[in-house]
């Protein structure tokens, strides 16, 4: 029989970036479920809202340290510059460990459904370590974008990750999980593919993704094919990235130019004789090569970044 955990410290820990139109809303929403948690007796007394201020532009900083002025239980940290999201969601983590009996992290934008809490919660209370909010449908997302979604779970599970279908960064951890996590010392961080390594007993609730009310989304086509690659952390590796764009494009000039050649030689009296034997080869195994080469590159370069073993992040300024 399963034992009932006593009533958690809970840490609500809340990335964000330039997220002054959409932060007045959230907070508010937010307010109203941390006094619906209390009057259910689900959470003590002594949890909080931490807020991340990733390196904002614009006036994300005032509005947290107003809403701590207002909500003692709102706390924030604010980042000497944008070092990504997955860095400042591991500042968070950082930050509230020993602090709290859990955790859940959740996006600053309301896409994330806050109501879902509770349902995560319980989980907790029947013993559950991981708690992972999944999707369970693309509904709300554009078609390129739901396409792409798709095909990156299932390239990632071919590659051998093991990361969770339509999962995000919408999880609990409770402390034991989430000093388990803060072991892994990676510079290239990846946090939902490190928190299935934990083990840990865990379950995972559904829920359907909100459309975000107001703001721009912070991962554009750009942050999420870097952010897919694991991150590229570092500016010494884009010549790197550049030469296996190259080999990439090599390759597949020498592909169609062997269709074009072989087209010549079936249907016209063009061909030349030797030229597509000579010149293809040399083409096709020259693309590979540097492909192959660029691929290797950025291993290294991963390595080479965590050998230097640069600060995560630098926290400029602490609400209490």
């Amino acid at each position: 029989m399963i034992q009932k955990r006593n009533t958690p410290i809970l840490a609500l820990v809340l990335p964000c970036y330039n997220e002054e139109e959409i932060l007045a809303t959230t907070y508010k929403e937010l307010q109203r479920l941390y006094t619906s948690l209390l009057e259910q007796s689900l959470i003590s007394t002594e949890s909080f809202i931490l807020f991340i201020d990733d390196g904002s532009q614009d006036a994300t900083w005032q509005c947290i340290s107003d809403y701590h002025e207002e909500s003692q239980y709102v706390k924030g940290i604010k980042l000497s510059k944008n070092e990504g999201h997955q860095h400042a969601l591991l500042a968070g983590m950082q930050w509230v460990f020993q602090k709290c009996d859990c955790m859940i992290s959740l996006d600053a934008d309301l896409q994330d459904d806050p109501q879902l809490i509770f349902e995560i919660l319980k989980h907790y209370q029947q013993g559950d370590e991981i708690v992972l909010a999944v999707r369970n449908d693309r509904q709300n997302d554009t078609f390129f974008k739901r396409l792409t979604a798709e095909w990156y779970y299932k390239i990632m599970h071919l590659m051998g990750v093991n990361i969770e279908f339509n999962h995000a960064d919408y999880r609990l951890l409770s402390q034991k999980a989430l000093q388990f996590f803060l072991q892994f010392e990676e510079r290239n961080l990846f946090i939902r593919g490190i928190v299935k390594l934990i083990g840990l007993q865990s379950s995972k609730v559904y829920f359907t993704r909100n459309k975000r009310i107001l703001g721009e989304s912070k991962y554009p086509l750009r942050k999420m094919l870097s952010f897919a690659w694991e991150g590229i952390s570092s500016f010494s590796i884009v010549p790197l990235k550049l030469i296996t764009f190259l080999g990439f494009l090599i390759f597949m000039l020498s592909t169609f130019a062997g269709i074009n050649a072989l087209y010549i030689r079936l249907f016209t009296n063009d061909a030349i004789p030797g030229w597509a034997s000579t010149v293809l080869p040399i083409y096709f195994i020259g693309g590979i090569e540097i492909l192959a080469l660029g691929i290797i590159g950025e291993y290294i370069a991963k390595i080479y970044i965590e050998t230097k073993h640069r600060p995560y992040y630098f926290i400029e300024t602490e609400i209490l």
